[in-house]
């Protein structure tokens, strides 16, 4: 027998020692970091609330408790009963039931009211019909993305199990090591921005955190070929911080190249990078260039996706826990605390932060019982990389669209889709609502709608009293009726470019195609227009360029006549660039972080910044706060324990 099949028998004679007379256990397995209990009395374990909860306290483990199929009752006497029981203003618009692991999915638009006051509605409906409730949200505004992730998964739910089990079984393998020792590899992102990639090593365990792309230097990819990474299939986890390509674009690629393990991320970073790296895939093939790997391998990485909430504390490996919290940075984005050992050595990574509120997210959490080692992104750590204050922003922007509108003109504004196009939207809808800007269309091109409905559907994961608007219909800031999406295409943008004045967010967001090459055809020629840049261009990209000065924009027309002279186009709307709508924590933010985390990190690694950068930032902290801390090149190797 195996030390997990032992392990497993113990703790199955160890729960029936611990429960009631009159309650059985059937079976008891790992799936993924859950500890799994089949039992053929789903409805008096139901019936005691805290039953679950002194188990998984005592046992030190995640436990879901699901009934043995053979004693399920009829789907459709079930969901009768499970209809008398829900409030009818829950709004269910789905329930959904898998007889192999005797759960329901209840698809709902208020989920809490569901779930009921510390589960109580939940427990009521398992008493009701033994079948496992779990609930999820009914995205306010449509997603195909979130509707299609959620429908693979349903199909791939057996083999997804299987997945978890073999998940499950090498997290709580038996330790072989005698050895105690922790080190970090940087495969990149060091004195650099993109490719974010490390591998974080313990004499037991291999886990690599992130693995994107570089913006604007195809080719550049993480150094997953020296030996800390190679061979791939001998890595025990993956971690995502979050979805934006320089984090993610490349995860699939590991699927290609042997992994088959597990992907530790949020649920709104799997649905994100689902979205965004499909999109990537597409834009390579459109330019022409050879994507690095198959639509197929972007399934593959969704299917073994183990999602995580802010706080929980997560066995991912025999000696790692893992807890996410709350980057400020985009949608889901997670600063990942990694505890190793029992109480040996802990070390966060940052991810990308954003220290302060916005209006969308609360600013990145980092208060942690103990950190030694902090890995902290250095995008804005330079010595002079304070950013206007937001509300100044704000202003700057409002005052540039009346301007723009007294002149009859429009209003284009390059935008990322995940994170700046939200945070711009709700600065809108406020101004027109309270008469700071006149009301007129708002058009969204591009993935941005899309990427608005994967927000709404995790409003948990966004700012307190956002998340209580979205909550309302009626007060949903996404539903203003001046929000539009474009989707009949160039016919459509003709209209908006002829009629009157309007606001337009487009990709990409450092103009290096999308739509947005479409609205400079049709609004670059007219003077009285202006093209507002709101987030970070890069050196090199078209954006940076147009900021710099170009005037005379050149325009793969692929065959059009285009407007200006040959493939050239002449710019001459107005330019202006407002700055402090950054996802980033600026100079002072990164300080801040450190700063207040109590107690301190003992060493920093000040990463995902240029050069000056990561330099500046990383002396500031030696000096100000006595601290070790580098700046590290990449494919170097740091020994902490």
């Amino acid at each position: 027998m195996s030390s997990v099949d032992k392990q497993l028998e113990d703790l199955e004679a160890e729960i029936e020692e611990e429960l009631p007379p009159g309650i059985s256990v059937s079976d008891v397995k790992y799936e993924g970091p859950e500890l799994v209990v089949y039992t053929r009395d789903p409805k008096e374990f139901a019936s005691d609330g805290d039953l679950i909860r002194s188990l998984a306290s005592k046992l030190r483990k995640r436990i879901t408790v699901r009934p043995d199929p053979d004693v399920l009752m009829d789907i459709e006497e079930a969901r009768e009963r499970i209809q008398d029981v829900i409030p009818e203003d829950a709004g269910v618009t789905d329930l959904d039931f898998h007889a192999d692991t005797g759960e329901v999915v209840i698809e709902a638009e208020k989920p809490g009211m569901v779930i009921g006051r510390h589960g109580s509605t939940l427990r009521e409906i398992t008493q009701a019909i033994g079948w496992t409730p779990e609930v999820v949200r009914t995205p306010p505004i449509e997603s195909s993305t979130v509707s299609n992730v959620r429908n693979f998964l349903k199909q791939e739910r057996e083999e997804r199990r299987d997945i978890l089990e073999r998940v499950g079984r090498q997290i709580h393998r038996e330790e072989m090591a005698d050895d105690q020792w922790v080190r970090i590899t940087t495969l990149g992102c060091c004195r650099e921005v993109g490719r974010a990639s490390f591998i974080l090593s313990t004499a037991e365990t291999r886990i690599l955190i992130d693995c994107g792309d570089k913006p604007g230097a195809e080719g550049e990819v993480p150094y997953l070929q020296v030996p800390e990474a190679a061979p791939l299939n001998s890595i025990d986890a993956v971690v995502l911080t979050h979805a934006h390509l320089d984090h993610s674009a490349l995860i699939p690629l590991l699927f290609k190249y042997g992994y088959d393990g597990p992907i530790y991320c949020t649920e709104p970073t799997r649905d994100l990078m689902g979205l965004l790296t499909l999109d990537y895939l597409d834009v390579a093939s459109k330019e022409g260039r050879t994507p690095p790997y198959e639509s197929e391998m972007v399934r593959e990485a969704i299917k073994h996706t183990v999602p995580l909430e802010y706080g929980d504390v997560t066995d991912i490996a025999p000696d790692v826990k893992l807890t996410f919290h709350n980057a400020g940075h985009i949608l889901g984005s997670a600063v990942s605390h990694f505890h190793i050992g029992d109480g040996l050595y802990n070390v966060a990574f940052s991810g990308d932060i954003h220290y302060e509120d916005t209006r969308l997210f609360n600013g990145a959490v980092n208060d942690f019982p103990r950190v030694e080692t902090l890995v902290l992104e250095s995008t804005y750590g330079g010595r002079n990389d304070y950013q206007t204050d937001q509300a100044d922003s704000e202003r700057n922007l409002l005052e540039i669209i009346n301007d723009t509108y007294e002149q009859d003109g429009k209003i284009v504004i390059p935008a990322f889709a995940v994170g700046r196009s939200q945070e711009i939207m709700l600065v809108l809808e406020e101004a027109m609502r309270s008469g700071k800007i006149p009301r007129m269309p708002v058009h969204l091109d591009g993935m941005i709608w899309e990427a608005t409905a994967i927000h709404t559907t995790y409003p948990e994961y966004l700012r307190d009293d956002l998340r209580d608007r979205i909550f309302h219909e009626d007060e949903n800031p996404f539903l203003a009726e001046e929000f539009n999406h474009i989707d009949a295409g160039e016919d459509e943008r003709q209209e908006v470019a002829d009629g009157d004045s309007a606001i337009i967010l487009s990709t990409s967001g450092m103009v290096t195609g999308g739509p947005i090459m479409s609205w400079l055809r049709h609004l670059g020629p007219d003077p009285d227009s202006t093209l507002v840049f709101v987030g970070y261009q890069a050196q090199g990209t078209l954006g940076r360029r147009i900021q710099n000065g170009w005037d005379e924009i050149p325009m793969n027309d692929r065959g059009r006549s285009g407007r200006g002279r040959g493939n050239t186009l002449s710019l001459n709307m107005g330019v202006e660039t407002v700055d402090g709508f950054s996802g980033h924590a600026d100079r002072q933010g990164l300080e801040n972080f450190v700063k207040t985390m109590n107690p301190r990190p003992e060493k920093v690694l000040c990463v995902h910044g240029d050069e000056r950068s990561v330099q500046d930032l990383s002396s500031a902290l030696y000096h100000d706060y006595n601290m070790r801390t580098f700046a590290p090149k990449n494919l170097e190797t740091f020994r902490f324990k």
